[in-house]
């Protein structure tokens, strides 16, 4: 998937979702947004994927690959899918909005 070669067109994909937490609306007092990623991708990637999607000034990006829970329905086992948070910093003039007020 990622490689020195990057289309533009499939950024996004690489960005599931924002993880809204108790850390992570703490996190924004400090302009971090917190987002599961895709856990084939690396920083650079997943910097300017958020730069080009939010139009937004990347300054660090903290990566942390969670280990896969176990999960069970009745008598059957299985796994969750395996899955990668990442803790991106802004630059102070710039932020994205998670939550929009009502």
């Amino acid at each position: 998937m990622p490689d020195n070669s990057i289309d533009f067109r499939y950024l996004i994909d690489y960005i599931k979702y924002p993880l809204v937490t108790d850390k992570g609306t703490r996190l924004l007092e400090n302009n971090q947004y917190t987002f599961i990623v895709d856990p084939r991708v690396n920083k650079p990637i997943i910097k300017k994927a958020i730069e080009s999607f939010f139009d937004v000034k990347v300054i660090k990006v903290n990566t942390c690959n969670l280990p896969r829970k176990k999960r069970r329905i009745g008598r059957y086992e299985g796994f969750k899918p395996k899955y990668k948070k990442v803790i991106v910093t802004l630059a102070p003039e710039d932020s994205i909005e998670i939550l929009p007020e009502i």
